[in-house]
């Protein structure tokens, strides 16, 4: 049986991605739970698939529970709606939504598709992981190397920091004394 390959970006860093592959004949619900379990997301809120176009424009939408509102054509359920049902060309797209609330959005795209089947892997699959994931509640969840990598590359620890967490940058009005005009229009010298 053959495999699809999508590629999961998170919208608003498309450097941190995610290759999932899955069966055609596995539902959105499946691919769902994947997606959530690659960005290491908990599964207590609401979610929804828009199938899209080349310019990501919102078309059907494949929701996780049936609810009552009113839409220019009935949703599909997640769990009644085989992936292959919903792939209508070799780069389509989708927009997947979680957790309303905070609005997390996904961009997702097939990125390829193989003939057949590995059997040691449970599929869906995360098949390859690129860029730190964003923490579902804030920083509580990063913990442990994952910290530590984000503190060595943002320089979270940097020295001159005061004890609040700022350092002495945009300070320079209390060293001017007063407005700071002096400093520009005398002989000082201009650094710009």
């Amino acid at each position: 049986m053959p495999v699809l390959k999508f590629r999961v970006y998170w919208e608003e860093d498309e450097s941190v991605y995610r290759d999932i592959a899955i069966k055609p004949n596995q539902t959105f619900l499946l691919f769902h739970q994947a997606i959530l379990q690659a960005f290491e997301f908990d599964s207590k809120h609401k979610a929804t698939f828009f199938r899209s176009n080349d310019n990501w424009q919102r078309g059907r939408e494949i929701i996780l529970e049936a609810d009552n509102q009113p839409r220019k054509a009935e949703p599909l359920l997640m769990a009644d709606t085989m992936i292959a049902a919903a792939v209508k060309d070799p780069n389509q797209k989708f927009i997947y939504l979680y957790d309303f609330a905070k609005n997390w959005s996904f961009l997702v795209e097939l990125i390829g598709v193989s003939k057949d089947e590995n059997s040691k892997v449970v599929y869906p699959a995360c098949v390859r992981k690129e860029g730190l994931a964003p923490s579902q509640y804030g920083t509580k969840g990063l913990v442990g190397d994952k910290l530590v990598e984000m503190e060595e590359k943002y320089d979270l620890n940097k020295e001159g920091m005061d004890a609040d967490g700022f350092g002495e940058e945009g300070e320079e009005s209390d060293a001017l004394g007063g407005d700071g005009a002096e400093e520009f229009g005398g002989e000082e010298e201009n650094n710009f």
